[in-house]
C-alpha cells in the first residue's frame, strides 16, 4: 500500500502528495477565516455559510433539504442551524404555495447585512491569487475544476453547479460550448457555480 500523502518522505517523492497537503493547508485557512467571521456575530461557521448561500442563490435552493446536500450535512443539523437563525431574526420562513408543508428560507434585513459583510471572509485568500499571472490563474482554475468534478462523480462532493456537470455543456477537441448561451466558452469562462445549471443526471 502506498504511503500517506502526509508522510514527509512521500511528499518529497510525489508532486501529487504535495498538492494534497497544499490543498489541506488552504482548507485550514478557510476554516480559520470562517471561524473568525462567525465569532464576530456569535454564530457558528455553518450558520454564516447558510446566510451567505441564501443571499446569493435562488429561492428554490433555499430549503433545508437542499442546504443539507449543499453542505454535506444531515437535515437535522441544518434544521438546528436554521432554528438559531430564526430565533436571532436573521432569516424568515416563506411557505411554499405548492406544498404548504414545505418552506423556503429568506434573509431578513439584518440577515442580509451580515451576509453581505461575511461574504468577504475569504478576501485574504483572493488577494494573493490576484498577484498570479493570467496563465497561472488559468492553470489553477482548470486543475481545480477537474478535481471538483471527479470528487463530485465519486460522491465525495454531493452538489455541483459547474459547467462540466451541466446538460448544456459540450466539449469536443478541447473546445468548450454552452448550448444555453449558444456560444463557445474560453477556458477562463468555465463556471464553478452557474445559476442556469441543469444537471446531466
Amino acid at each position: 500500500m502506498s504511503k500517506s500523502s502526509f508522510h514527509l518522505t512521500e511528499q518529497n517523492q510525489s508532486i501529487e502528495s504535495r498538492i494534497v497537503v497544499a490543498l489541506e493547508r488552504i482548507s485550514e485557512a478557510y476554516r480559520v477565516l470562517l471561524w473568525n467571521e462567525s465569532k464576530e456575530y456569535s454564530l457558528s461557521p455553518i450558520q454564516i455559510q447558510i446566510l451567505i448561500f441564501v443571499s446569493f442563490h435562488s429561492r428554490e435552493k433555499c430549503r433545508v433539504g437542499y442546504l443539507a446536500n449543499e453542505f454535506n450535512m444531515t437535515k437535522a443539523t441544518i434544521s438546528d442551524s436554521v432554528k438559531v437563525l430564526l430565533s436571532k431574526e436573521l432569516v424568515q420562513k416563506e411557505t411554499d404555495p405548492i406544498d404548504t408543508r414545505s418552506y423556503f428560507i429568506s434573509l431578513t434585513a439584518e440577515g442580509q447585512q451580515i451576509a453581505k459583510k461575511a461574504s468577504f471572509f475569504a478576501s485574504s485568500i483572493k488577494q494573493p491569487i490576484e498577484k498570479l499571472s493570467e496563465e497561472q490563474k488559468l492553470i489553477m482554475l482548470n486543475g481545480l475544476l477537474k478535481l471538483i468534478y471527479d470528487l463530485n462523480k465519486s460522491g465525495i462532493i454531493t452538489i455541483q453547479r459547474m459547467c462540466f456537470a451541466c446538460t448544456n455543456y459540450q466539449a469536443e477537441n478541447g473546445i468548450h460550448y454552452c448550448a444555453l448561451l449558444d456560444k463557445k466558452l474560453a477556458e477562463s469562462e468555465i463556471r464553478v457555480d452557474c445559476p442556469e445549471f441543469e444537471s446531466k443526471s
